[in-house]
């Protein structure tokens, strides 16, 4: 059974368990894809809520989340983590939990190459293109 809005709570590594805001377009949404949140405001009141929330699944998060990718294998599971491990999800075989950091790693240092040539086309370039492209398919075919 789907819980009411009111019920629904996401958790937050500083804050516990938090809600969605009664104001929030995703207020009355019941069931998200997946469990991943991002927002932009977080506010307190009777309790804790956030609002302009959008869900996210696990390869943008990855991908594009702050803080260093690190994997291991735990039980027999290759385990890709995010911010020290707060965020860890299960990969489907060892050699997508080595690409996709290998693909986040490529991406990390290709925006390092942007910021330091702010006129670098990244869609022009061959390495970046194909990083960009590699990442796009990543993404829509998840």
């Amino acid at each position: 059974m789907q819980p009411k809005a009111e019920e629904l709570k996401f958790v937050t590594k500083n804050d516990g368990y938090v809600h969605i805001h009664p104001s929030s377009v995703n207020y009355q949404t019941r069931h998200f894809e997946s469990p991943y949140l991002v927002y932009h405001e977080k506010i307190k009141t009777s309790r804790v809520f956030i609002r302009d929330c959008s869900m996210v699944s696990v390869y943008p998060l990855v991908l594009l989340g702050g803080g260093q990718v690190h994997m291991q294998l735990l039980r027999g599971h290759f385990v890709i983590s995010l911010d020290d491990g707060w965020i860890s999800f299960v990969a489907a075989s060892p050699q997508v939990a080595e690409l996709v950091k290998e693909l986040r790693c490529e991406l990390d240092q290709l925006l390092q190459d942007k910021i330091r040539n702010p006129s670098m086309d990244l869609c022009m370039c061959p390495r970046g293109s194909r990083i960009i492209g590699m990442i796009v398919k990543l993404v829509t075919t998840q």
